[in-house]
């Protein structure tokens, strides 16, 4: 898969991305005790961030049932917790991808022309589901939300590193996606140690918003409770740091 490119036309792929969403809302029917809260919350249209704790490789499958709206997906290259069985789903869905230790400049320009078109952009801050406790987001969400002015959807996801644990045990997982109430616009001026550290600001503001949709034990880094809070640490280093995908 090649990097994404400039401009890019959101209601792409529209035939085979119907066909998965039809599967991802059936098969999460049959294998899961599916609860979803907070439907009102869902804006009617974008230019929309949606984002969205990282805790299993089928996030974005629930995603994909719960959105209204086509949307795009922002990824890394390499799927390194996923089987490689089913791998091949993100790719015929068509994804942004992100290639870890770059600037992954293609990706975020392709981003930004769908949220320029009124589109919206799926997005995991934690960049990546090695974890089940919150953790600090990458800078790629605070990005996409100061340099586009859109606005954010946080979504709590419980109960999804369950599923197949469960389904050995002979019964569906209760799983549950709390939508919260959008918020934003960011705008970022400044430059150098100014603008980065107010871009980690928003990452952190996006991450709190999600933690207040999650069970205080998961909220990790962003947990009330100091005990959470320091059990959490060393969650956040990337567990592939010294392979750069490339």
């Amino acid at each position: 898969m090649t990097a994404a490119t400039e401009p890019l036309n959101y209601h792409r792929r529209r035939p085979i991305r119907a066909v998965l969403r039809r599967l991802a809302r059936v098969g999460l029917g049959i294998l899961t005790d599916l609860e979803i809260v907070g439907t009102e919350n869902l804006p009617e249209s974008g230019p929309l961030l949606v984002v969205a704790n990282h805790f299993s490789f089928i996030d974005p499958v629930l995603t994909v049932r719960i959105a209204p709206w086509p949307i795009e997906f922002l990824g890394g290259f390499h799927m390194p917790n996923a089987p490689s069985t089913v791998t091949f789903i993100p790719k015929l869905w068509g994804y942004l991808p992100v290639f870890r230790g770059t600037g992954s400049r293609g990706a975020l320009r392709a981003a930004e022309s769908v949220l320029k078109q009124g589109g919206i952009i799926g997005i995991f801050p934690e960049g990546g589901s090695w974890a089940t406790v919150l953790r600090p987001a990458r800078p790629g969400t605070a990005y996409l939300a100061a340099r586009t002015g859109a606005r954010i959807l946080p979504i709590g996801f419980e109960g999804l590193p369950r599923v197949f644990s469960s389904l050995r045990k002979g019964h569906r997982a209760k799983i549950t996606a709390h939508i919260g109430e959008p918020f934003g616009p960011f705008h970022v001026s400044g430059r150098g140690t100014e603008r980065r550290e107010r871009l980690e600001e928003i990452g952190h503001e996006i991450m709190r918003h999600i933690a207040q949709l999650l069970p205080q034990e998961q909220r990790g880094f962003y947990s009330d409770d100091p005990a959470i809070r320091a059990a959490a640490k060393g969650t956040e280093i990337y567990p592939w740091d010294e392979q750069p995908e490339t």
